[in-house]
């Protein structure tokens, strides 16, 4: 009998229970489409956060309704919150694999965030499902036309091509707007093209609307590096690290950064020591760390400019400073040397140039004064050379002078070359005059003084009219008129056929 009563009861407690449930899913049910429905009025007031939270709560009673995440995903994309819907739209394809709308909000998804071709998947996948539906049709255009700008972009960045990404990137954030990885490629190729400030606002306005985008985190970091500010740079890949360890781009920068560092003050301790040569090459495998660091890479042309200043390679060094200067066109320090590099090597014209443009950026009365003696020098370039024309020095001796016009002299006299093509002829004779004209300063102390201040001698009361045979009739004693060989030169001079020469000089020709 306890067995019987024991059967019957166990019966019908089991019977209750399951009507028990089956009352409780038919109110969770029930209470869940009542959420749906609350829901999709907010929905259409456009109060998506609270549309969010009611059929979040509808699915808390029915976690299998593809329905609720499809409509919690449109909620979402709303809020432009594009990775919780993308999760949402999973879900909903996930319980109905034959939910068009929920495979064409994957694709939505995808594209704003950087993945047309996972688009392309799910829009075809919706067209087996319904292929006339128009906006598939519509979207898998567009989803093409992307793929193929995020090729280019990929072939651009494989070769170096930044202004080809920039580009592109560009090109598919007018396909999606909200795409906050195109955006940030994009302000990653203005860095690489030198668009510092331009790449820097784009960071921060990617950044305003969503501080944990790695891409934008990066981009910042990286122009903090390229204005060369590497504290706060590591400050950022640092703050990167911890959102993503593994993220390439942010180690190799990191890692370009100690590098640049080390090698830099290595050259700066070799220079300071007097090692140039070993500076030199330190400065050098610097340069090849990142060519696309041009704020860094300026201050390194300009300390291997310096270096070369000291190794007396001073080609090298206006080569550095033309590098740095393009760099950086307001760069004080590489167009100070250049400058004075230009000077030494009496490339007067382009010295005046550098300063005038030192004067323009600084006003500093050093400048000014360095500029006043350039145009003095570039004045004095454009007349005749009298220390080159005699080839001495302008430091010369009185007794160099006479040694120098003796030689001279002789070698372009005009007797000399009587037997010469009458073009030879004339060359020597304009040389012969130079080589007077020439001593006939040089060897005047006052004339010798405002010449080498640049003063124009026949502004200073100086008659330049002169006779070259006079000066050097002068010079060798009288000997015009003696019979050499057995004539007149037209210049009023003849050479004597012994060798002797009147005023104690005797030479030959061969």
């Amino acid at each position: 009998m306890k067995v019987v009563d024991t059967a019957v009861s166990m019966d019908c407690n089991s019977t209750d229970s399951t009507v028990h449930m089956e009352v409780d899913n038919y109110d969770k049910e029930k209470l869940a489409a009542l959420k749906k429905e609350e829901g999709n009025k907010l929905y259409s007031s456009k109060d998506y956060t609270g549309a969010i939270k009611l059929y979040s709560e509808a699915i808390d009673l029915q976690p299998t309704n593809f329905a609720y995440y499809g409509n919690r995903c449109a909620c979402y994309i709303m809020t432009k919150d594009y990775q919780s819907a993308l999760n949402d739209a999973r879900k909903s394809t996930a319980y109905n694999s034959n939910f068009t709308k929920g495979y064409l909000r994957e694709a939505k998804c995808h594209m704003t965030l950087g993945s047309a071709s996972f688009a392309k998947r799910c829009l075809l996948k919706a067209l087996e499902i319904d292929p006339s539906n128009p906006q598939a049709k519509t979207d898998i255009k567009t989803a093409n036309a992307m793929m193929q700008f995020e090729s280019q972009a990929q072939d651009g960045e494989n070769s170096k091509d930044y202004r080809k990404v920039e580009y592109c990137m560009r090109r598919l954030a007018e396909y999606v707007p909200d795409c906050k990885k195109y955006k940030a490629s994009q302000a990653e190729a203005m860095v690489l093209l030198g668009k510092i400030e331009e790449a820097q606002n784009l960071a921060n306005e990617i950044l305003r609307s969503d501080i944990s985008v790695v891409e934008a985190l990066y981009v910042r970091g990286l122009c903090l590096y390229y204005q060369d500010n590497n504290e706060k740079a590591y400050r950022v890949f640092q703050q990167i690290f911890k959102m993503d360890p593994d993220y390439r781009k942010a180690k190799e920068v990191y890692r370009k950064i100690k590098l640049l560092e080390k090698t830099k003050e290595s050259g700066n301790n070799a220079y300071r020591n007097g090692r140039f040569q070993e500076a030199y090459d330190l400065y050098t495998q610097a340069l090849a760390v990142d060519p696309c660091n041009k704020v860094t890479n300026a201050k390194l042309h300009s300390n291997r400019a310096n270096v070369c200043e000291k190794l007396n390679r001073i080609e090298d060094a206006i080569e550095d400073c033309n590098q740095a200067i393009e760099y950086d066109p307001k760069f004080v320090k590489p167009m100070l040397r250049r400058a004075k590099c230009y000077m030494q090597t009496e490339k007067y014209e382009e010295a005046v140039r550098d300063y005038e443009k030192l004067v323009r950026l600084d006003k500093n009365p050093e400048y000014r004064q360095l500029l006043r003696e350039a145009k003095l020098e570039l004045k004095k370039s454009k007349r005749k050379d009298y220390y080159k024309i005699l080839g001495v020095s302008k430091t010369a001796s009185d007794d160099e002078m006479k040694k120098a016009y003796r030689k001279e002299a002789l070698k372009h006299h005009p007797d000399r070359h009587s037997h010469d093509s009458e073009e030879k002829q004339k060359d020597e004779e304009k040389l012969f005059k130079d080589v007077n004209e020439a001593y006939s300063v040089l060897s005047d102390r006052q004339k010798r003084m405002r010449y080498d201040n640049g003063q124009d001698l026949e502004d200073v009361g100086f008659d330049m009219e002169f006779d070259p045979n006079q000066i050097f009739q002068a010079f060798f004693g009288g000997a015009a008129g003696h019979g050499g060989h057995g004539g007149h030169s037209n210049s009023g001079f003849s050479f004597p056929s012994g060798g002797g020469f009147p005023g104690g000089f005797s030479f030959s020709f061969g």
